[in-house]
Protein backbone atom coordinates (compact mmCIF):
# COMPACT_ATOMS: atom_id res chain seq x y z
CA UNK A 1 0.00 0.00 0.00
CA UNK A 2 1.26 3.75 -0.69
CA UNK A 3 0.88 6.24 1.84
CA UNK A 4 -1.87 8.94 0.84
CA UNK A 5 0.18 11.81 -1.13
CA UNK A 6 -1.51 15.43 -0.43
CA UNK A 7 0.37 18.93 -1.78
CA UNK A 8 -0.39 21.95 0.17
CA UNK A 9 0.74 24.98 -1.25
CA UNK A 10 1.42 27.41 0.97
CA UNK A 11 -1.80 29.99 -0.16
CA UNK A 12 -3.91 26.78 0.06
CA UNK A 13 -2.84 26.62 3.75
CA UNK A 14 -3.57 30.29 4.11
CA UNK A 15 -7.25 30.01 2.28
CA UNK A 16 -7.88 26.90 4.45
CA UNK A 17 -7.28 28.85 7.76
CA UNK A 18 -9.65 31.69 6.64
CA UNK A 19 -12.04 29.49 6.10
CA UNK A 20 -11.42 27.86 9.25
CA UNK A 21 -11.66 31.28 11.22
CA UNK A 22 -14.72 32.17 8.88
CA UNK A 23 -16.45 29.61 10.34
CA UNK A 24 -15.28 30.03 13.93
CA UNK A 25 -15.11 27.25 16.98
CA UNK A 26 -17.99 25.39 14.73
CA UNK A 27 -18.41 21.61 16.63
CA UNK A 28 -21.63 21.16 14.74
CA UNK A 29 -21.48 17.66 12.83
CA UNK A 30 -21.80 18.87 9.51
CA UNK A 31 -18.95 21.34 9.14
CA UNK A 32 -16.05 22.54 10.64
CA UNK A 33 -12.55 21.45 10.58
CA UNK A 34 -12.26 20.21 14.03
CA UNK A 35 -15.42 18.14 13.37
CA UNK A 36 -13.95 17.01 10.67
CA UNK A 37 -10.86 15.80 12.04
CA UNK A 38 -12.36 14.56 15.12
CA UNK A 39 -14.23 11.98 12.35
CA UNK A 40 -11.51 11.11 10.86
CA UNK A 41 -10.11 10.15 13.86
CA UNK A 42 -12.79 8.16 15.24
CA UNK A 43 -12.85 6.25 12.63
CA UNK A 44 -9.40 5.35 12.93
CA UNK A 45 -10.35 4.61 16.57
CA UNK A 46 -13.11 2.60 15.18
CA UNK A 47 -10.72 0.29 12.48
CA UNK A 48 -8.15 -0.58 15.35
CA UNK A 49 -11.01 -1.53 17.51
CA UNK A 50 -12.34 -3.72 14.80
CA UNK A 51 -9.25 -5.30 14.16
CA UNK A 52 -8.70 -6.00 17.46
CA UNK A 53 -11.80 -7.48 18.08
CA UNK A 54 -11.09 -9.67 14.81
CA UNK A 55 -7.95 -10.98 16.32
CA UNK A 56 -9.32 -11.89 19.90
CA UNK A 57 -11.68 -13.81 17.78
CA UNK A 58 -9.11 -15.87 15.83
CA UNK A 59 -7.13 -16.33 19.05
CA UNK A 60 -9.92 -17.93 20.51
CA UNK A 61 -10.16 -19.96 18.18
CA UNK A 62 -13.50 -18.54 15.95
CA UNK A 63 -12.34 -16.28 13.16
CA UNK A 64 -12.12 -16.11 10.06
CA UNK A 65 -8.19 -15.57 8.75
CA UNK A 66 -9.57 -13.50 5.61
CA UNK A 67 -11.64 -10.97 7.95
CA UNK A 68 -8.76 -10.65 10.57
CA UNK A 69 -6.47 -9.91 7.95
CA UNK A 70 -9.05 -7.27 6.37
CA UNK A 71 -9.84 -5.85 9.59
CA UNK A 72 -5.92 -5.27 10.37
CA UNK A 73 -5.19 -4.14 7.07
CA UNK A 74 -7.91 -1.62 7.01
CA UNK A 75 -6.64 -0.39 10.36
CA UNK A 76 -3.08 0.08 9.30
CA UNK A 77 -4.42 2.34 6.14
CA UNK A 78 -6.58 4.47 8.96
CA UNK A 79 -3.25 4.90 10.69
CA UNK A 80 -1.18 5.22 7.52
CA UNK A 81 -4.07 8.18 6.48
CA UNK A 82 -3.98 9.96 10.31
CA UNK A 83 -0.31 9.84 9.93
CA UNK A 84 -0.07 11.46 6.60
CA UNK A 85 -2.80 14.06 7.81
CA UNK A 86 -0.81 15.13 10.70
CA UNK A 87 2.30 15.45 8.45
CA UNK A 88 1.07 17.25 6.11
CA UNK A 89 -0.89 19.64 9.00
CA UNK A 90 2.71 20.29 10.51
CA UNK A 91 4.23 21.26 7.19
CA UNK A 92 1.23 23.58 6.09
CA UNK A 93 1.49 25.52 9.91
CA UNK A 94 5.32 25.84 9.27
CA UNK A 95 4.84 27.07 6.13
CA UNK A 96 2.03 29.65 7.44
CA UNK A 97 5.10 31.04 10.16
CA UNK A 98 7.45 31.65 7.74
CA UNK A 99 5.46 34.06 5.77
CA UNK A 100 6.47 37.52 5.54
CA UNK A 101 3.59 39.54 6.65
Amino acid sequence: MTPLSLTVTPSQAADAYRAAEGAGNSTDAVGGFSATLSRAIGGAIDANHAAEDQAMQAIAGGGNLTEVVTAVSKAQLALQTATTIRDRMVQAYQQIMQMPI
